[in-house]
């Protein structure tokens, strides 16, 4: 497989299979190949090939089908093209396995998860013939995450195995079928009918696991007893000795210590509100005005259960009107808890609760405020988490008290916006108790941080609950319930967004499609979704939903903004216009009441939509559910997941696509190239940033990239990455020479020396070949020669790097700063979004802007060992041109004049005596490179102590020169007096030194010098015939000089060379071969597919 298409040996194989590729209305029979990061297919029949190799990242759609043209086939789309793919053997298994490995490259897009094989799998009780590893496990995978979803388990758990089996219940004596399931912490039973029965038992709760004696009527029974006296029966097991023995080691290694505090807590919720003797805080009591440091930066005071809302919601803290508990409000509310403790004695109470669907009625019928906090805990699972993390939340409070970054920032921001009207949040002890949950949760997890409506929900738990059961519901909700919502592009919304409207086509087609002419399926979803109504709807009726989602899941959302849409049909039908759709939609909810709450109206913001004219229509929350279940209730959990999947295709595509067209309009302004070649290049830089996320031998390409950054920062390269791009689309071909002028390229691009360059800073540097006229493109080859480019590894040539780069002082600020972020690495965050910092950054940016103000008079002279290695660069760029014997020609001559003008240099430079004794003595100091020999260092000397004799006879050979180069030597005059004080002049001999010896160089006269006699490795060097050869030996003349101004005067002269860098080549082309030959890797052939583990 690898050998075929050009893969190397980290590429791994998960399946292949049979099929035929349809290419036009020919069926081609071949194998297709599924590796974990690309999709291939071959064919060879009556002698002809084809071949296809798509990548994961870029399939936009993955459906199966079937059609009279294709009967049951997988169409597979990308941006380019649709392929399709048929007669398979088993077209669901291979189906199942292309969603997967497309939802891992999704993810890889969305927030750099990489696939990870799991070396933990354990080894099948029986071999697997044609199963890979990878094949195992990516179907434990699978298994693994509908375990989870089902019964809102910790993302960590890991289903061990599961087998058929029936439960007696209780509450109807009858034994009922279903499946068991075990897994590290937890045994876990499901109906086959859905809403029989489910039951969750953590094994932290188990005492006794034994097997009962078997009957007729109940073969291989097995009992498991709790702490909380509930003993639970299952029988009919075929391999029940087995089963115990994975259950016992499973106990074995389950902490048998629980937490303190836990049978309180449930206690204290069971009690009745009247007993609990709960100091009322009004919002006139002192602790309520309490300053902020008394709270929330008192984390030590938090932790001993100082903080009040430590142990109780706020809601038990700023108590409710007693007439309201004594009116017919009170007593309703009084039933419904008399309903739920009639529940608890029959169905359990706790995570070990049966929940039927007697369980689910109560809670569409509202569940009561008192037992509110306890029960969302348990149907989130969120509970599970809580009690397995003892002090986890107190830590955190902790360590994030006065620690500062942009998530917290945009909390402050954001606290007195959530539920400004609710009177707990109008004092500083609910503002406390949310900053606290929210900055820890930011600090649990930096990736989401803080997104804007997290605060509406979490002030919200925080009336039913404390504060750590508001944060570890919030984690269940953001990292569970409700994946990817609370990120910087909200794609979890966007996903659920894409399910509602393809709902919205099939049950209410009608309406569907004016609702899409106006567009404001997308305005309103979003906003319900996010923050589960709470913002749209009246306090006490949103509640009711939240309740509803705990134990539903996102499947009761859904069908709530159906029943919504489906109540407004007629109106929304003759809307006009967008706006008139959002404010029926927006009068509607705030019009939906609870008349059964029991606590004080809260005025809701959104009633200013409501016309003055007739009274609204008021709609019962509780109607509105019951409708909901009515017309939409036969939506699955597991459809909705496969929804899920091809939506989130669909939508990260169509993120990434928005990302493309914004990098591409911000650096379109400054760049030569096209639209259509920008993002053409975009596609190849983003792959090649791809590619080395799964094939490189590290994982550190994947961890570069940061989700918070702009898109433009989002993917950068390193230098290898640069090489291989900068190879394959050059214009300046070098041969051999061109991976030595990528790097160089690449340290000129690196302005902050971070070692990698993003996609602007690429652009540049490739439409500095590309683009521009001559003076240009000289430009950018002449800095290739320079430091910083030349030498980065010689730390002597700071000086005349600084001098070069107008931000001297930035770059040792942020060298500084490197190594201050070494020692200080957990300080790192603080520092970075400090006032200070921003003002720094601010100057750094004011500081490139003045960098566009560069002339070609701001670029310091280029040395005699520079000049040596451009003239190097430049034979080696026309080698292989077909007007090659000119273009040596031309260079030939116009290098030997540039040596004579660096020699007439010499004497307009004005160096002291002393200068040249500085130069002898550093000559001495420094240290030498490998190639150089002592001989060469002698002759090296020698040499600059012949300077001043040197500098005589080079006038007398000036004088003697014809009269164009007299003209040329005048115009250099000019143009070169710098001065004595420039900084350009006074350089030291070890600052001009380049990394690269060059005695090893064979030297030539430039005078009998012919186009064929030029090597590799000749160095143009000398003024008059062989004199100079014979005068300097092998040696390196630190005193000559050339500005870039005299190259490009000289490069003029020539025809052959301004023809050669005015020739236009085209990049879509380069970029249409690159792609061509990308995965074709020199290894490959080497490597053959001997398994099916690949």
């Amino acid at each position: 497989m690898r050998k075929q298409f050009g893969m190397p040996e980290v590429e791994k194989l998960v399946n292949y299979y049979s099929c035929s590729y349809w290419k036009g209305r020919v069926p081609r029979q071949g194998w297709l190949y599924l590796t974990v990061n690309h999709l291939c297919f071959y064919s060879f029949l009556l002698g002809k090939e084809v071949t296809l190799v798509i990548q994961w990242v870029d399939v936009t759609q993955l459906e199966k089908n079937a059609t009279l043209l294709f009967p049951e086939c997988i169409k597979v789309s990308t941006r380019d093209s649709e392929l399709y793919f048929s007669m398979f053997l088993n077209i669901n298994e291979t189906f199942k396995l292309m969603e997967q490995l497309a939802n891992i490259a999704m993810r890889q897009l969305l927030d750099n998860e990489s696939f990870l094989q799991d070396k933990s799998l354990p080894k099948p009780r029986r071999p697997l013939k044609n199963i890979s590893a990878l094949k195992r496990d990516l179907d434990a995978r699978a298994k693994n995450e509908c375990y989870r979803a089902t019964f809102r388990l910790p993302k960590d758990e890991c289903l061990d195995g599961h087998t058929d089996c029936t439960l007696w219940t209780p509450f109807n004596k009858m034994h009922i079928p279903g499946q068991m399931f075990v897994s590290n912490n937890y045994i876990c039973f499901a109906s086959r009918a859905e809403e029989a029965c489910h039951l969750i038992i953590p094994l932290r709760e188990v005492t006794i696991v034994e097997k009962a004696d078997s009957s007729s009527v109940l073969p291989s029974p097995l009992s498991i007893s709790t702490k909380s006296k509930m003993t639970f029966f299952f029988a009919n097991l075929k391999d029940r000795d087995f089963l115990v023995q994975r259950i016992s080691d499973f106990l074995q290694r389950t902490p048998s210590k629980k937490p303190c505090g836990i049978d309180r807590e449930w206690k204290w919720n069971m009690a009745d509100p009247s007993s609990e003797e709960v100091p009322e805080l009004p919002s006139s009591s002192p602790l309520a005005v309490s300053p902020t440091s008394a709270l929330s930066h008192r984390p030590v005071s938090f932790c001993a259960g100082q903080v009040p809302t430590a142990s109780q919601g706020l809601l038990k803290l700023f108590r409710r009107n007693s007439e309201e508990l004594s009116g017919p409000k009170g007593a309703k509310e009084k039933m419904k808890e008399e309903s739920w403790n009639i529940h608890f004695f029959e169905y359990g109470r706790g995570m070990c609760m049966y929940r039927t669907a007697k369980t689910r009625e109560l809670v569409q019928k509202g569940i009561p405020e008192n037992l509110r906090g306890e029960l969302w805990l348990l149907f989130s699972g969120a509970w599970n988490e809580m009690v397995t993390h003892p002090g986890y939340y107190a830590n955190l409070v902790e360590k994030s008290m006065g620690r500062y970054n942009l998530a917290t920032e945009e909390i402050e921001r954001d606290l007195h916006r959530s539920m400004p009207e609710h009177p707990a949040f109008q004092n500083e002890l609910g503002i406390a108790a949310l900053r606290r949950v929210l900055t820890a949760y930011a600090f649990r997890n930096p990736t989401i941080g803080y997104c804007q409506a997290m605060n509406i929900v979490t002030s919200v738990l925080l009336l039913y609950c404390n504060e750590e059961e508001a944060f570890w519901l919030l984690v269940a909700l953001c990292e569970r319930m409700l994946p990817d919502y609370y990120n910087t592009r909200v794609v979890g919304a966007l996903v659920d967004q894409g399910i509602f409207e393809e709902l919205t086509r099939e049950y209410l087609p009608q309406l569907s499609e004016k609702m899409q002419d106006l567009g404001v399926i997308s305005t309103i979803s979003l906003s319900w979704f996010l923050t589960l109504f709470l913002s749209v709807m009246p306090f006490e009726s949103a509640v009711v939903i939240v309740d509803c989602f705990f134990y539903e899941g996102i499947k009761f959302i859904l069908q709530v903004s159906l029943a919504i849409l489906d109540a407004n049909m007629e109106k929304l039908l003759q809307c006009c216009d967008e706006g008139e759709a959002m404010t029926i939609l927006g009068r509607y909810l705030d019009n939906v009441v609870n008349r059964q709450s029991v606590s004080p109206p809260i005025p809701h913001l959104h009633a200013l939509l409501t016309s003055g004219d007739d009274p609204p229509l008021e709609i019962d929350i509780f109607e509105l559910i019951k409708t909901s279940y009515e017309k939409f209730g036969n939506l699955k959990a597991d459809d909705i997941e496969q929804m899920r999947f091809k939506q989130r295709l669909k939508v990260i595509q169509s993120l990434e696509d928005t990302a493309k067209k914004s990098v591409v309009r911000a650096v379109s302004g400054d760049i030569g190239f096209s639209m259509e070649e920008l993002e053409e290049l975009y596609v190849v830089f983003k792959a090649k940033y791809l590619m080395s996320c799964y094939w490189g031998n590290n994982r550190a390409a994947a961890a570069r990239r940061d989700q918070s950054l702009p898109y433009l920062e989002q993917y950068r390269i390193d230098m290898e990455q640069f090489k291989e791009l900068f190879i394959s689309l050059t214009p300046w071909a070098c041969g051999a020479h061109t991976p030595v002028l990528a790097g160089r390229l690449f340290r000129l691009l690196d302005e902050n020396r971070d070692s990698l360059i993003n996609f602007k800073e690429f652009v540049t540097g490739m439409s500095g070949m590309y683009h521009g006229d001559l003076t240009e493109k000289l430009k950018v080859l002449y800095k290739l020669h320079l430091p910083p480019a030349l030498n980065p590894e010689e730390t002597e040539s700071a000086l005349e790097a600084t001098s070069y780069f107008t931000e001297d002082v930035t770059t040792e600020e942020t060298q500084e700063d490197k190594g201050k972020r070494n020692e200080n690495g957990p300080e790192k965050e603080e520092k970075g979004t400090s006032p200070q910092d921003y003002r720094y950054y601010l100057r750094m940016w004011a500081k490139e802007k003045e960098n566009k103000k560069e002339t070609i008079k701001d670029l310091p002279k280029m040395s005699q060992e520079q000049f040596i290695e451009l003239c190097k660069t430049l034979y080696n760029m026309f080698s292989e041109d077909p007007v090659e014997q000119e273009l040596y020609h031309a260079i030939a001559t116009v290098a030997s004049l540039l040596l004579r003008i660096g020699e007439v240099g010499k004497k307009f430079s004005n160096r002291p005596t002393r200068k040249s004794e500085d130069c002898k003595a550093n000559n001495t100091q420094d240290p030498v490179s490998e190639e150089e020999s002592p001989t060469s260092e002698q002759s090296q000397n020698s040499a600059v102590e012949q300077q001043p004799q040197a500098d005589h006879e080079d006038k007398t050979s000036v004088d003697a020169q014809p009269g164009k180069t007299q003209q040329e030597n005048q115009t250099l005059g000019d143009g070169s007096g710098e001065g004595q004080g420039s900084p350009l002049q006074l350089l030291s001999d070890d600052e001009t030194k380049d990394d690269m010896s060059m005695s090893s160089y064979s030297m030539v006269s430039t005078g009998s010098l012919q186009c064929e006699d030029i090597a590799d490795d000749t160095v143009l060097v000398g003024c008059e015939g062989s004199s100079a050869a014979a005068r300097y030996g092998s040696t390196i003349d630190t005193d000559w000089s050339i500005s870039f101004e005299q190259i490009l005067a000289s490069m003029l002269t020539e025809t052959a060379l301004v023809n050669y860098f005015e020739k236009k080549v085209n990049i879509l082309q380069k970029i249409k071969d690159q792609k061509k030959v990308e995965r074709q890797f020199s290894s490959s052939s080497d490597y053959e597919l001997s398994s099916v583990s690949g």
